[in-house]
């Protein structure tokens, strides 16, 4: 095998089938047809001498072999679109305003450290946060870019799944040292909790879940997740919260772990003209990859 003749066409076709998941989608995705992907891959796995993928009828699965080289493929793939936004991001076309809308939780803990990746590649580009959990923002053109928990379902949205995340319910040690350290499901009713938001839906997601609570239990109420989550900090009670984000606060510890764990999707969603739209998709390319 030689490695200098390995065409990154192939690579890119053996990237996208993995992740899309059957050679229809990643040949949409790629703008290619169907025969023209098959056989990038049936290069690419000649090249390789190995077989990456299992044809099951119109089904695709990765070989082990295929599972071990889709994480360096993975890391291939990042570093082309980083190039290529880099080169971008010098073209002074580059410029306007770019809004985001992001729930309250992920404006204030996860976008910065995107947002300054845009600056440093955009200057020019102007970014506003809005941080809402409603998809109408898009709807009504209130905003270019959505990040959200749940697919949209309107046709001129364009939606695209970047990662399934988890989270756990947190308290902090100083209320659990006064309060004590739930050992089963239905110790949870000697504790308090904090909603984020409306009541009688959140105490329908708990229930959902096992945890046999009332309304009553919930002693902290707030809209704002970020204001809810600094309550739970400062040890006012039980909350969700994304495993990433709860993890810089040490003085957080998880509630019976092993019993409640909850995972949820993170969608990126903006308008069909993202693809005409250099500036978006600039900021949309980013984005993912941040969020990723």
């Amino acid at each position: 095998m030689d490695i200098d003749h390995i065409d990154w066409n192939h690579l890119r076709a053996f990237l996208a089938t993995a992740e899309h998941g059957s050679l229809s989608a990643a040949a949409r995705a790629l703008g290619l047809t169907q025969p023209t992907l098959s056989r990038q891959i049936a290069a690419l796995e000649s090249a390789l001498a190995l077989m990456l993928f299992e044809r099951n009828g119109r089904t695709l699965s990765l070989t082990d072999a295929g599972r071990e080289l889709l994480h360096h493929a993975r890391d291939m793939g990042s570093a082309a679109n980083r190039l290529s936004l880099s080169a971008s991001g010098q073209r002074s076309s580059l410029r306007g305003l770019v809004r985001i809308t992001a729930s309250d939780v992920a404006s204030v803990y996860e976008l910065p450290r995107i947002v300054q990746a845009i600056r440093l590649r955009a200057p020019q580009i102007t970014v506003e946060i809005i941080a809402s959990n409603d998809i109408e923002n898009l709807m009504q053109r209130d905003a270019d870019i959505a990040v959200r928990n749940v697919r949209p379902e309107q046709p001129n949205l364009v939606a695209r799944l970047l990662r399934e995340k988890s989270g756990h319910f947190y308290a902090s040690t100083a209320y659990l040292q006064t309060r004590g350290r739930p050992k089963s499901l239905a110790d949870l009713t000697h504790h308090d909790w904090i909603s984020l938001g409306d009541v009688t839906r959140m105490h329908g997601y708990m229930i959902a879940l096992g945890i046999p609570i009332e309304p009553e239990h919930f002693r902290i109420i707030s809209e704002n997740g970020v204001a809810a989550w600094e309550m739970c900090k400062s040890g006012l009670g039980i909350s969700p919260m994304d495993d990433e984000i709860a993890a810089k606060s040490p003085q957080l510890e998880r509630i019976l772990p092993d019993l409640l764990h909850v995972t949820y999707p993170v969608w990126l969603v903006t308008h069909r003209e993202v693809h005409t739209s250099p500036r978006i998709r600039l900021v949309y390319d980013l984005l993912a990859e941040g969020l990723t």
